[in-house]
């Protein structure tokens, strides 16, 4: 598989960072210049861009805030090659809701759109787990047969066992990512991927029993600590294009060759 260097744009959803720190730099957050920005960059030959998601300006409520995915919904009607990645965080989306429009803008762009799943630590776990039950029951009212596949995190070394959010790192001289919670906020309902992990496999050994096509895999089993022993993520997050390939393949062979999917 070959592979380069991507390079992206930011759409300017709040205005550009210059303008909250030069005086003579306007605070534009426009359709207009937002959608000028985003053909020019595909002009340019830039192959991605990412939409941020914000309801109120991060840098006053006094300044105007572009909505992420009606602009992406519009980018992708006026764009040809650039790849739109829009951001999304909880609780803004009822998940079935951001599913159907995310289908919707996939189908516009004809295969560009990508999601950026933010938490943000917005949620803990007396929310976590209503809202992971709330979700299967939706599936369910309709589909209440399709066998359904629930898959809890992959390993990553920083939030096992440490709270988010994570925040940027350059103290080695190369971007690398922290987890800024503590541990003993676990206490008072702050999530890890431990917590996680152990809460999924709760729900759905819980619904399993009324729910025969209900099944779960551990996120350990697609990447574990061996795995990040041998592919340690390059930024202590996000995996690279190697790791992506291992963890497809044992997905597919965890799943489709002799798991709950096989033919």
């Amino acid at each position: 598989m070959s592979e380069h260097l991507r390079f992206g744009v930011w759409a300017p959803v709040y205005g550009t960072w210059a303008s909250f720190h030069h005086p003579e730099e306007p605070v534009d957050a426009s359709w207009d210049r937002t959608s000028a920005l985003i053909r020019d960059a595909e002009r340019l030959g830039y192959e991605t861009a990412l939409i941020a998601q914000h309801l109120i300006n991060p840098f006053g409520e006094q300044h105007d805030q572009l909505e992420t995915w009606t602009a992406t919904a519009a980018l992708a009607a006026l764009t040809e090659r650039i790849e739109l990645i829009a951001a999304v965080k909880p609780y803004l989306h009822h998940p079935v809701v951001l599913a159907k429009q995310a289908a919707q803008i996939e189908e516009i762009s004809r295969g560009r759109f990508g999601i950026n799943l933010v938490n943000a630590d917005l949620m803990r776990l007396r929310a976590f787990t209503p809202a992971v039950h709330g979700f299967l029951d939706t599936i369910r009212e309709g589909h209440p047969s399709t066998p359904l596949l629930v898959i809890s995190p992959l390993h990553c070394p920083i939030h096992e066992d440490t709270p988010g959010p994570c925040a940027p790192d350059f103290s080695t001289g190369q971007l690398r990512f922290r987890a800024t919670g503590d541990p003993a906020e676990r206490a008072a309902g702050k999530l890890t991927l431990g917590v996680i992990r152990d809460e999924l496999a709760r729900i759905v050994a819980q619904r399993a029993v009324d729910d025969p096509n209900l099944h779960h895999l551990d996120g350990r089993e697609l990447y574990g600590e061996a795995d990040a022993e041998a592919m340690p993520l390059p930024d202590r997050l996000h995996p690279d294009a190697a790791t992506h390939r291992h963890i497809a393949e044992r997905f597919a062979e965890l799943v489709f060759t002799g798991g709950p999917f096989a033919a």
